[in-house]
């Protein structure tokens, strides 16, 4: 099922990246067309989750930080566009048990490991409620890099500036065997992070994954 108000803004959202950004997408043919699939990228800037969408010819549920629903306008706006809240500093049963909702259903959730933005462009920690869900219902998670947007918009600048940005898709990482799913989801989660962290340049990658 598609997602009308995206639909119509793809193709501005498409050239406005492709002229400001001269952005890149590399490994389109990972993006799978239909079926239940968490879609992990890095967290680097606000206009991350627009960006990842653009080549994504689907509707599109995204987990997001909770506090953005309690700013007028912009709360109306991310609803339209299928967002749910989360609260990133506990345990949310609520947006939990809608994701597994919305999964079971078939749709495509994306979620941001990380949590937060990195402050300084690198890979940091990830939590492991993405990859337990993934476990959990069985559903592969599709990695995504996304490089040079820090240079773009660092933490602390108003807007972006112009730069070049390359968004990867790698191939889906399925949830591996484990006696349980704690022990599943660290596994699932280290792999979706070596995937990520392999297409960013060498400051930019985790001390140690």
């Amino acid at each position: 099922m598609r997602t009308p108000v995206i639909d119509a803004l793809r193709p501005v959202l498409w050239l406005s990246a492709r002229i400001y950004f001269r952005v890149r997408f590399v490994g389109l043919e990972h993006i799978p067309p239909a079926g239940p699939v968490i879609i992990a990228p890095n967290h680097v800037t606000f206009a991350d989750p627009p960006l990842v969408s653009i080549p994504i010819r689907r509707r599109i549920h995204y987990m997001a930080w909770d506090a953005l629903f309690r700013v007028p306008v912009l709360s109306g706006l991310i609803r339209l566009l299928h967002a749910f809240p989360v609260d990133i500093d506990s345990a949310d049963s609520r947006a939990t048990r809608e994701a597994v909702r919305l999964l079971d259903g078939g749709a495509a959730v994306m979620i941001f490991p990380e949590a937060g933005r990195s402050v300084d462009g690198r890979l940091g920690r990830f939590k492991l409620g993405a990859f337990r869900l993934a476990c959990s219902r069985g559903v592969p998670v599709l990695p995504v890099t996304i490089v040079g947007a820090h240079e773009c918009w660092p933490p602390g600048r108003a807007l972006p500036r112009p730069g070049r940005l390359t968004i990867v898709y790698h191939p889906l990482a399925a949830p591996p065997a484990a006696d349980d799913v704690r022990s599943a989801a660290r596994a699932l989660a280290d792999s979706v992070r070596d995937a990520i962290a392999s297409a960013l340049p060498d400051v930019q990658r985790p001390a140690a994954l």
